[in-house]
C-alpha cells in the first residue's frame, strides 16, 4: 500500500503532462500489471445516496487466512515471541534517545 501510494502521484502526473507514450509511464504501467496479476474475484457493494460501501468479497487466490490474523495460540504460524525483536528494533530510537537525555540531565 505505501508503494502505491508512492507510484501513484507520478503516473498521476506523467498522464497529466501528457507522457503518456513515455518509456517512465510504461515502466510504472508494467509494475503495475505485475502487482495485479492474481487479484480476481468478487466485490459485493451497497450503493445509496452516493455512498459506494463495500459489504463483502471473495476471492480464488485471496491471501486472507483466519487462522493467520488471530493471535491467540496455536491457531496458524503466528508465533507471538516473533514480535519482540521486531518491537525491539523499532523502540531501539526511542531508548537512544532516553539515555541521550539522562546523560544530559547528569
Amino acid at each position: 500500500m505505501h508503494l502505491k501510494d508512492e507510484l501513484m502521484p507520478r503516473y498521476a502526473s506523467l498522464i497529466y503532462n501528457g507522457f503518456w507514450f513515455s518509456p517512465e509511464r510504461e515502466m510504472l504501467q508494467a509494475a503495475i500489471d505485475k502487482s495485479q496479476e492474481h487479484v480476481t474475484g468478487r466485490v459485493t457493494m451497497k450503493l445509496y445516496k452516493g455512498n459506494a460501501t463495500v459489504i463483502g468479497r471473495e476471492s480464488e487466490h485471496s491471501l486472507y487466512d483466519q487462522d493467520l490474523v488471530t493471535f491467540e495460540e496455536g491457531t496458524g504460524d503466528y508465533d507471538q515471541r516473533d514480535a519482540a525483536g521486531f518491537i525491539r528494533l523499532n523502540a531501539l530510537r526511542l531508548r537512544t534517545l532516553g539515555q541521550r537525555a539522562r546523560r544530559l540531565k547528569a
